[in-house]
């Protein structure tokens, strides 16, 4: 009657048909195979012994549950020891507090539920944290590795040939004054600058809005690491498309003169791309807190949106302001330093 008042449910059951086990003995393997099923249709069990509430736990955890115990008295110690989580109320003797894990300090169950619900708000603020830390590791380290290897910089410079009055060719004249890298690189610098700001981004996720799941969770690395590759893959792929068009920016049929832009000098094609790597970081961030949910989902917390927006936008700033000249020998020029076109910081 009171089980049913109390809303746990009518189906109580006594002790009868469940074995009683020396806990000083190894384990039977087939507990949960034998009595998991009705264990887990009853609504509970009354007038047991400590060595049946240890059967209970043990045979619900071989059945494949995460087993929950409270209690607090001695008779309780062994299960609440072999409980995945044993819980000892307020008042509990000390042999009881000793084998639990987490102790109640004020009179009550209502604390367990919010301490449940907030150890899984931790539990998916790490995975947004392993989510976007390798998804921006990721796509750094394949962005540059394709660029260097496969974006060749001097094959893309735009020249004339210098004709000696004989007409023999006596050398090349490059149409920006700067003959182009073998490979394409970014300053040290600029790389330091992007680490410290996406790791400064990144300290934001552990106050961030995030709903607890309805069932507990458990690691699911192959996810994790699947879900991390997409966002790494689109911003990896992005950045190289824009790299090329970059660099193919002097060709007639290049997407850039198709869309109107005038032709990008190779100093402000590094700093494109450091803002173009910096932005996709910082973005990454609001899909990767979701995990395998809709980036809109959940409302981001105001100092996430505060610490990507200071992100985001010294980025920019530096982007466009960079001063011209050689940056650990890399040439280097501010996105808005022209004296033609400034507006490429928008696009």
């Amino acid at each position: 009657e009171m089980g049913r008042r109390i809303g746990l449910g009518s189906h109580i059951l006594s002790a009868e048909g469940l074995p009683v086990l020396d806990v000083t003995k190894p384990l039977p393997k087939d507990l949960g195979e034998k009595y998991g099923p009705g264990i887990l249709g009853a609504d509970g069990f009354a007038q047991v012994y400590p060595e049946h509430k240890y059967l209970i736990v043990e045979a619900l955890r071989q059945y494949g549950f995460i087993c929950g115990m409270t209690g607090d008295g001695v008779n309780d110690s062994p299960a609440l020891k072999r409980a995945d989580i044993g819980i000892a109320v307020s008042g509990a003797t000390d042999a009881a507090r000793a084998a639990a894990d987490i102790v109640l300090t004020e009179p009550g169950l209502s604390v367990i539920i919010e301490a449940i619900l907030i150890a899984r708000k931790v539990f998916n603020r790490i995975k947004s944290f392993m989510t976007y830390r390798i998804a921006a590791t990721l796509q750094l380290l394949t962005f540059f590795f394709i660029a260097v290897f496969a974006l060749d910089p001097s094959k893309y410079q735009p020249y004339e040939d210098v004709m000696f009055p004989n007409g023999t060719i006596a050398g090349r004249r490059y149409v920006d004054g700067l003959q182009w890298p073998d490979f394409f690189s970014i300053p040290v610098l600029m790389l330091m600058l992007i680490t410290l700001l996406n790791d400064g981004t990144l300290l934001t996720i552990g106050y961030d809005n995030v709903l607890p799941s309805v069932r507990p969770q458990k690691w699911n690395l192959r996810a994790l690491f699947l879900i991390s590759t997409v966002l790494a893959a689109i911003a990896c792929v992005s950045s190289l498309i824009l790299l090329f068009g970059a660099l193919d920016s002097y060709n007639t049929d290049g997407w850039f003169q198709r869309w109107g832009l005038p032709p990008i000098e190779y100093p402000k094609i590094v700093t494109m791309m450091y803002m173009k790597v910096s932005i996709s970081d910082f973005l990454t961030l609001f899909s990767s807190r979701t995990v395998e949910n809709y980036f809109w989902s959940s409302r981001p917390a105001l100092v996430l949106i505060i610490g990507a927006t200071i992100a985001l936008t010294i980025s920019s700033i530096l982007a466009s302001v960079w001063p011209d000249g050689d940056t650990s020998d890399v040439p280097t020029r501010g996105l808005a330093v022209t004296d033609s076109y400034s507006l490429w910081p928008l696009w």
